[in-house]
């Protein structure tokens, strides 16, 4: 059965903001948190960018509530090694409840070192290696590495949780669904795509979990709601790799006018109408998602949660 938790955009809001909605998250009847890993948001509207690993912990002391990263890029801003450090303490913090996702990022969040950003195909390969390095360490044994583009020495996580934290690899194409059914312990997608999740099994995922989610405006006003998603999320609807290459929230901003009122009405729920909500969810729960992940867009997040547990969610927990 499909398990529904609740999306925290870094990107949009404050500290404060997200454990507060983390609480709400939990007296509505959620029963697990995702939350972004941003240095930068995508623009300058949402306004907002928490270090994810110091919202984790205080999230660990907040709700009792699995907490998983959608997702964290451990390859070019930080080096896998001290992002395995931080994962493995976020495991021991959650009692064992971390769900570590990973990908190859974007260069919005990590040009800021002034690295390279390489082709799809060398993160891919980076990719791959970091998590071969991040689960050595996890083990609490001392790790050297020497690889071709990592390098370890005499490297050891003296805090690690009693089971190391499964490592879900998010995928926008075939290849990197492929990547994920071979190296990873699940698969993150953000759309119900069946081609992907099916290049996942063949690739090694048979039995492994799929998540991921979706983001919603629910509001009383339809129209409202569509003009506050291409305000703050206009992001969402860019297409091909724009959203993997654009290097700062004022180039997002410049790709953002070429986004309709039309395209946000024809891809993102908004409104309040529960039908077409439920009819978004249904994609991914019918493409066999285990665990789904909704986020609410724009500020009115108290109506999100009295409403949605009691005119949404009985749609599928019932």
């Amino acid at each position: 059965m499909t398990e529904f938790g609740y999306f925290l955009a870094c990107e949009e809001f404050t500290p404060a903001q997200l454990l507060d909605q983390a609480q709400s998250a939990a007296d509505a009847g959620f029963t697990r948190l995702a939350i972004s890993d941003h240095y930068h948001p995508w623009n300058d509207a949402q306004g907002s960018s928490p270090f994810v690993w110091s919202m984790i912990g205080a999230l660990s002391q907040k709700v009792a509530l699995p907490v998983t990263t959608l997702v964290t890029c451990p390859t070019v801003r930080m080096h896998p090694a001290v992002t395995a450090q931080a994962a493995a303490t976020s495991g021991v913090l959650l009692d064992g409840d971390f769900t570590f996702g990973v990908g190859t990022g974007e260069a919005l969040n990590e040009h800021v070192l002034g690295d390279r950003w390489p082709r799809h195909e060398e993160r891919a390969d980076m990719l791959e290696e970091a998590v071969e390095v991040m689960r050595k360490l996890f083990t609490g044994d001392l790790v050297s590495h020497q690889g071709r583009h990592y390098t370890v020495d005499n490297a050891r996580l003296y805090t690690v949780p009693r089971v190391p934290p499964p490592v879900y690899v998010s995928a926008f194409g075939p290849k990197a669904a492929a990547l994920a059914g071979r190296v990873g312990d699940g698969l993150v997608l953000m759309t119900p795509d069946a081609e992907l999740i099916e290049a996942f099994r063949e690739a090694g995922g048979e039995d492994k979990p799929v998540i991921g989610g979706l983001k919603v405006c629910w509001d009383t006003d339809r129209e409202r709601a569509v003009d506050t998603v291409r305000r703050l999320w206009f992001s969402e609807m860019l297409p091909g790799e724009l959203a993997q290459i654009l290097p700062t929230p004022a180039h997002f901003e410049q790709a953002g006018e070429l986004v309709t009122r039309e395209q946000v009405s024809e891809n993102v729920p908004c409104g309040n109408d529960a039908d077409e909500h439920i009819a978004a969810i249904r994609a991914y729960v019918d493409a066999g998602f285990d665990e789904v992940y909704v986020g609410q867009i724009g500020p009115d997040q108290q109506s999100f949660f009295a409403d949605y547990p009691k005119t949404v969610l009985p749609a599928f927990t019932s």
